[in-house]
């Protein structure tokens, strides 16, 4: 998981320093979370050869740059001795021979080898991987020096001191290979007052961009789909041009990066990032996705969908067929300007709202904003681990290996629609359990993790009490800071679990979550036991229909509270919703129908951005009248579905599915239906496909409009399936009402009366 690291030399020799770090006072919690070196207000460090230059944007709004010297490094088992074979070969710059390690406490990588030169550590790094020599470093010189140095960025600064600029693009097609494939409109904003759209020539356009960056110099280049389309878009027509698209800070072009993978929860997804010297590029796309994993609100991550969906669209919000935009370019430009201009501002609104983690994260992982946009949390911990360590003259201890450990406890405890559901959540679970019963690593030495822990969690709740009690600005910035801290409280328990983690212990991972699932049974016991029927237990919090005596929010408040006061001290339950109804199907798999009307899909079955919009629709139609409990109905939609299939009433464009290219699409024999139509699509590219009357893939764009090159025996087999997804709602009379299709569409409906159905 981690081949490399370079910090600078802080001073702070090998040995004898661990207790200064570790007392446990506010300021020494401070230096572990936030590094030891104050200085404030760096927005930008890019390391050279020997030295990095830092950039500091002052409070008058001015820039600053600073010279320090780099010297990075790589930690080692013990010291480096040559292999046989390369006795004689003469000693390479990078060879580690004639480099006197510094010595570190304790068992591990504890041999800190410090280079001249950039050079002479990647020849070392090389050498090292070569022979096989266990070793640990970083690629990442940013990442090696702030380790080394204790210096973050951003400390000391909101999200508003910093200059972000936003960029977005229209085109006349999603690819850039043609002459005739140019950019029509870039729109610029920066929360510095700019908002202008560049028209009229491709290639004014593009040095008129250039010199804007240049004027406005910002800190932050934000956009939606920046790495996917805008950048490499601009890139390409530049090149066209013979234009140096001289966006860094020293005048150097956007240079892209290797194919990396960005981390959604659990998952990661690969992309190719763009970089700009001296400055950071954030890609709102990827933001949006990650920001949406845990709550799964979204059916899409496209700009628009997001901003109305988060409520930051603009109120008059322009909307303009991306197949048209040619036309309404030169028809009625100032409607397109009108597009552009609030494609960027609902751009920045968006970075506000799903960058803010990142971003003050950012105060305290010694690591650049754009890396830290993208890394998983496990490796950030670890990154504050490495620092805290380095800087006490301590060695680094081996991660151990991988093994498997009971995980949370899970359990539907009744499925169907119920009315009148509550939801009680222990707070922060894992953490409360690791600080009540004080379980951590065995291999910290230092003792940091729960000191760690704990000072996270104060600073937490105190940030969250500021961002109650602020407004505007000031609240903006208490609920992003509060945020940060949570999301790295919650992933100290991963952290425990996580392979490749230097301070992992499994047998830690598996103490707290025994302790977990005994405390999430006992509440579910006391729910019981006081007349609640339990629907879903999910890790650390319940569903459940609350007794008939209690009645209303207040009671339901207070009913919580109740339960709550039987568990241990140190761990709170919390009220933390009450719903009209709630369709319950299979384990995270529900809908949650509020008072104030609004609904929460859940889970795969009921929402998947992999499905067909009309089985979309389909779900949608049907939830909303199993909450009714009109069930006779969705069995009248669902033969009058498959009837529009059959008849082809239903437009191809809602049986066409999104699918991403991939190696395997080309490699995997169960993807050769898709490779035989996408043979020149670009891995990393989309396409929307349908199925053909013939078996076969289409693509939509090949599409005929003749109404007859549909394969409606999979569109109705593939309704059935969509509403299977439902089964578990209906009870007894699923069958009856949803039948399974034949080729000529729905079969006689057994005439099921409302007695059929549970209630």
């Amino acid at each position: 998981m981690f081949d490399e690291i370079d910090t600078e030399t802080n001073g702070v020799g090998a040995q004898g320093h661990a207790p200064q770090i570790l007392q446990g006072t506010e300021e020494r919690c401070a230096q572990i979370l936030f590094g030891q070196d104050p200085m404030e207000r760096i927005v930008a460090i890019e390391p050279g050869e020997t030295h990095v230059t830092l950039w500091r944007r002052l409070e008058d709004g001015s820039i600053e740059a600073l010279r320090e010297p780099f010297r990075p490094w790589i930690l080692l088992t013990g010291p480096y001795t040559p292999p046989p074979h390369a006795v004689e070969i003469p000693m390479a710059p990078g060879s580690l021979r004639g480099i006197e390690p510094i010595l570190l406490e304790g068992e591990g990588y504890r041999c800190l080898y410090e280079f001249p030169g950039w050079r002479a550590f990647q020849d070392a790094r090389f050498l090292l991987r070569d022979e096989h020599v266990a070793h640990l470093t970083y690629p990442s010189a940013a990442r090696l020096y702030l380790i080394r140095s204790g210096k973050t960025l951003f400390k000391g600064m909101t999200m508003q001191d910093v200059v972000r600029m936003q960029v977005d693009i229209e085109t006349c097609s999603l690819s850039y290979e043609r002459e005739e494939d140019r950019i029509l409109m870039i729109a610029v904003r920066d929360n510095r007052g700019l908002l202008e759209v560049l028209t009229g020539d491709e290639r004014e356009m593009l040095n008129r961009l250039v010199s804007l960056v240049q004027e406005r110099d910002p800190d932050i280049i934000e956009g939606h789909n920046l790495f996917g389309f805008d950048f490499p878009f601009l890139m390409a027509r530049a090149h066209r041009h013979n234009i140096r698209l001289a966006l860094g800070r020293d005048g150097s072009e956007a240079r892209v990066g290797a194919e990396r993978n960005f981390a959604i929860g659990g998952i990661s997804r690969p992309f190719t990032p763009i970089y700009l010297y001296g400055r950071h590029v954030i890609d709102t796309y990827l933001a949006v996705q990650r920001f949406d994993w845990a709550r799964g609100s979204l059916s899409s991550y496209g700009l628009k969908e997001a901003a109305r969906a988060f409520g930051i669209a603009e109120s008059d919000r322009v909307e303009i067929p991306r197949a048209e935009m040619e036309r309404f370019v030169r028809e009625d430009p100032a409607r397109v300007i009108a597009y552009a201009q609030q494609d960027v501002i609902e751009t920045a609104r968006l970075a506000e709202l799903v960058t803010a983690t990142e971003f003050y994260q950012t105060q305290m992982v010694p690591d650049s904003y754009g890396a830290a946009a993208v890394s998983g949390t496990g490796e950030k911990i670890n990154a504050l681990f490495l620092r805290a360590y380095l800087a006490a003259g301590q060695a680094i201890p081996f991660a151990q290996t991988p093994r498997p450990y009971p995980g949370g406890y899970t359990e539907v405890c009744e499925t169907g629609v119920l009315d009148r559901v509550v939801k009680a959540d222990v707070e922060s679970l894992y953490p409360s359990i690791m600080l009540a019963r004080k379980i951590r690593p065995a291999n910290d030495r230092l003792g940091i993790f729960l000191p760690m822990l704990a000072e996270l969690t104060r600073r937490r709740l105190e940030a969250k009490a500021r961002a109650q009690s602020a407004q505007g600005a000031e609240r903006h910035y208490w609920d992003g800071l509060q945020g940060s801290f949570k999301v790295l409280i919650n992933s100290f328990y991963g952290y425990l679990g996580a392979p490749g983690c230097h301070f992992n212990d499994y047998d830690a991972a598996a103490a707290v979550t025994e302790i977990g699932r005994e405390i999430v049974q006992k509440i579910a016991e006391e729910l019981r036991a006081t007349g609640s029927r339990l629907i879903e237990i999910d890790t650390d919090g319940v569903y459940f229909v609350p007794p008939e005596t209690v009645q209303g929010e207040q009671a339901e408040r207070a009913y919580v509270e109740r339960i709550g006061a039987t568990l241990p001290q140190g761990i709170r339950l919390a009220f933390d919703g009450r719903y009209k109804a709630m369709v319950s199907l299979k384990t995270k798999n529900y809908v949650l129908y509020g008072y104030d009307g609004k609904k929460t899909f859940k889970g795969a079955s009921l929402r998947s951005r992999a499905d067909e919009p009309y089985g979309r629709e389909f779900l949608a139609k049907a939830v909303d009248l199993l909450l009714e409990h009109r069930l006779q109905e969705i069995g009248e939609l669902y033969a009058q579905t498959l009837d529009d299939i059959l008849q082809r009433r239903i437009p191809i464009e809602k049986l066409a599915r999104r699918e991403r290219i991939t190696e395997k699409t080309v490699t995997s024999a169960s993807r050769q239906r898709l490779a035989e139509v996408t043979r020149d699509v670009a891995v990393g590219e989309y396409v929307q496909v349908y199925e053909r009357a013939n078996g076969r893939m289409g693509l939509l764009q090949d599409y005929e409009a003749n109404g007859q090159d549909v394969n409606t025996t999979y569109y109705m087999d593939k309704l059935y399936k969509f509403a299977c997804r439902l089964r578990e709602a209906f009870g007894k009379g699923f069958d009856a009402c949803i039948p399974k299709p034949t080729p000529l569409g729905a079969p006689q409906r057994v005439q099921a009366s409302l007695d059929l159905f549970d209630e």
